[in-house]
């Protein structure tokens, strides 16, 4: 989403191997450092295009460029009466989750939506408890709560921040965007199992990007392209072909090497590095809202993976 890709999830590793530290460690360490940098390149990219714009931009792009990897693999072979399923589940997860994760990164600080992103995998497990799809043990029950609380002071925080309104409804919009991964994500599980990783995340990402082309449509006709520059378009090549592309090859590596769990571990490092990047670029100083709900947060996520 950017953004953690926690879909994949029914992918298991062996569990009797146990790799020592290595090249998918190393990578898992690269893609941590890409999603968390992703929050301040997409805050940068939204003060030049247009939100609705951009977020139409980066998805249909992404998707593009895993349609051609997909290809030279040797081309979609999803069954006929999984693609419309998988359509609107990319239609919510990498459509609807992207849109509410832009427009509010645009509105809040870009360590605000990382914390509230962070917390993601909490959700995840709470609605797998409540549909019977994983037994949730005590530890875990506790993880989901410290996560839910941490969300919780961050948005609450939002709202203390000089920028008022405008920061708790961006905070606000990227925890709608959380929901819709949440769901999307579970909705996903039975088809991880079973289908090519590329091409599940190539049809997705084309069901993403179908809805967000007519909406943003309108946005990107009237977007002024010559005064983009080398910035922007430099920021959308990053958070569509690095962010959404390149750097989930390496979370399904690790997915196949490590196991489900122990690759999250890594995700989880995602708040720690978009906080230092944004109070580095962005001018944003931790505030201490955000210091305990990072605190909070990952503590719940730790308590929810173990």
């Amino acid at each position: 989403m950017t953004e953690s890709a926690t879909h994949p999830s029914a992918i298991t590793a062996d569990p009797k191997a146990r790799p020592a530290f290595g090249l998918t460690d190393v990578l898992l360490f690269t893609m941590a450092a890409i999603w968390g940098a992703n929050f301040v390149v997409v805050k940068y990219a939204t003060h030049i295009f247009n939100p609705i714009a951009f977020t139409g931009l980066r998805v249909g792009i992404a998707a593009v460029f895993l349609l051609v990897v997909a290809f030279i693999g040797g081309g979609i072979t999803i069954p006929r009466r999984d693609v419309l399923s998988l359509l609107l589940l990319g239609a919510l997860g990498n459509g609807l989750y992207q849109l509410f994760f832009v427009l509010g990164v645009a509105r809040t600080r870009a360590g605000n939506a990382s914390l509230i992103v962070g917390a993601a995998p909490a959700f995840i497990a709470l609605v797998a408890r409540a549909r019977g799809m994983e037994r949730v043990k005590r530890t875990t029950l506790v993880g989901i709560g410290l996560s839910v609380i941490g969300v919780a002071l961050v948005i609450v925080g939002s709202a203390n921040e000089s920028s008022g309104t405008t920061t708790l409804l961006g905070s606000l919009l990227v925890f709608l965007g959380v929901i819709c991964w949440t769901l999307y994500t579970i909705g996903l599980q039975p088809y991880a199992a079973r289908i090519d990783i590329i091409q599940l995340s190539a049809i997705t990402l084309v069901g993403g990007a179908i809805p967000l082309f007519i909406v943003s449509a309108r946005a990107l006709i009237s977007t002024n392209w010559s005064a983009v520059g080398i910035g922007g378009w430099l920021a959308v090549f990053y958070s569509s072909v690095i962010s959404m592309g390149v750097a989930y090859f390496f979370w399904y590596r690790g997915l196949r090497v490590l196991g489900p769990t122990r690759t999250a571990v890594y995700s989880n490092l995602q708040p720690i590095v978009a906080l230092l990047v944004a109070w580095a670029f962005l001018s944003e100083t931790p505030t201490i809202f955000q210091g305990v709900g990072a605190a909070t947060i990952i503590a719940g996520v730790f308590l929810t993976r173990t």
